[in-house]
């Protein structure tokens, strides 16, 4: 194992605030490992905890075999940090910014260049502007080539597609899949993109400082035993509350233009509920069966 974390708590606030409860899990050398879950799930303070910024109340983790509190200087040597809010120096250009922290880790651009030449390639004509004036992109890909000129063993990531647009996300998930399959990289990312989830190995939703489940994505989707349904109607804000005021349906949560029900249908056919819609003053009503996604195995733990 690349990295291991076994019963780590961290409280603030006196205690009064929990934002980790007793989390374990391991990342296997040259995986891409998710952490998904909503803010305030607790993914950040594991981050600071897994990256030495920050001291476990108790437990004990280790990265790439040196343990996190007592060998802390090391690690930093072998692993990439990308934090979620962009904290390169904002002044300084694009190459200015990755020579400093190529120099602070005892090495050059050049001697590890090959680790950033597909992403460098694609900012190196904005070397000379100030990292400040880049777009939300292009800060993405110069904060990854940071992170990577010291050639990490392992790369951790705190919500890096959080405020991109959608095409630099899909390209940022290409570079990440293009490191693990040509240099073997492993790769811990949080996200609270469920739809993120499938480009990782293995993932674990989490909520409210604990792991709800571990497993492939395909492998938490499989494990959904439920009947679910897609709703719509032409009263998309009151159909939600009127699902679930039905007997039968045992949640409903928007899902994009549609609303997903999970259902007992024990007590509620796919003939039936158009009729109580109906009855409640929707029309245009459209009911289908669709398979989960993770997002809808992660609204099944709540």
């Amino acid at each position: 194992m690349i990295l291991s974390a076994n019963e780590l708590v961290k409280t603030y606030d006196g205690g009064r605030v929990q934002a980790l409860r007793g989390v374990s899990f391991d990342v296997e050398e040259g995986e891409i490992f998710g952490l998904i879950g909503p803010d305030g799930a607790g993914k950040t303070t594991l981050f600071h905890i897994l990256t030495t910024l920050l001291l476990a109340d108790s437990g004990t983790a280790s990265v790439d075999g040196l343990d996190v509190v007592k060998d802390y200087k090391a690690i930093r040597r072998h692993i990439g940090y990308m934090p979620g809010r962009f904290s390169l120096y904002q002044d300084m250009t694009v190459e200015e910014n990755l020579s400093f922290f190529a120099t602070v880790f005892g090495t050059t651009i050049a001697e590890n260049y090959h680790l950033i030449e597909d992403i460098y390639k694609q900012i190196e004509r904005f070397r000379t502007r100030p990292a400040g004036k880049l777009s939300g992109g292009m800060k993405q890909k110069l904060a990854l080539s940071c992170a990577l000129i010291h050639a990490p063993r392992v790369l951790f990531l705190d919500e890096p597609t959080t405020g991109v647009d959608p095409v630099s996300r899909k390209e940022f998930w290409e570079m990440l899949q293009k490191l693990k399959r040509n240099h073997g990289l492993s790769i811990v990312v949080s996200t609270p993109y469920m739809d993120e989830a499938v480009q990782c190995d293995r993932i674990a939703l989490m909520q409210n400082g604990r792991f709800l489940t571990i497993d492939s994505p395909q492998g938490i989707v499989e494990k959904y035993d439920k009947t679910l349904w897609a709703v719509s109607s032409d009263r998309m804000h009151a159909l939600l509350h009127d699902l679930r005021g039905i007997s039968g349906i045992e949640t409903a949560f928007a899902f994009g233009e549609t609303h997903h029900a999970t259902v007992d249908t024990s007590l509620i056919t796919q003939q039936q509920l158009p009729e109580r819609l109906l009855s409640l003053g929707h029309n245009n009503i459209y009911i289908n069966n669709v398979e989960p996604s993770v997002e809808d195995c992660f609204m099944a733990y709540q």
